[in-house]
């Protein structure tokens, strides 16, 4: 599965505001994770899962970063993020439908905090890229 021309430029154009509140966001994607399929929690035993927690604005700042990453290598998201694959395969051993789980709830808030912006190509070239994105991240599991 690869983007077109045009799903690339929705992405790129998409990012350039996301990356202004990637923090926030990525907060608020992981508490909709947490609330909408509580069974995840169980990968975060050590967080203070409280809506607005500390532990949580590190972690979903962390998840926006690795998705910034991605985008910025659209051609290798293979090799950008060969690392977090292997860490999430090998050591934390993460059920891999979770990453689907994360990539909805993504689509979710960027839809609720973007909905001029978030039209339906959009929508349908950031749901393709956080598809291919959660391929990457669950290739060692194979």
């Amino acid at each position: 599965m690869s983007l077109t021309k045009a799903e690339r430029t929705n992405i790129l154009s998409m990012w350039s505001k996301i990356s202004m509140q990637a923090g926030s966001i990525g907060m608020e994607t992981l508490e909709r994770l947490f609330i909408t399929y509580p069974q995840t929690k169980t990968y975060f035993p050590h967080f203070d899962l409280q809506q607005g927690s500390a532990q949580v604005r590190t972690h979903g700042t962390k998840v926006m970063a690795a998705v910034g990453d991605a985008v910025k290598h659209m051609d290798d998201i293979s090799g950008a993020l060969a690392k977090l694959s292997e860490l999430h395969a090998y050591i934390l051993r993460v059920d891999p439908v979770n990453f689907k789980l994360l990539s909805h709830c993504l689509l979710v808030t960027l839809a609720a905090r973007f909905p001029t912006d978030f039209t339906a190509e959009t929508h349908s070239a950031w749901d393709k890229f956080l598809a291919i994105l959660s391929s990457v991240l669950t290739e060692k599991y194979r």
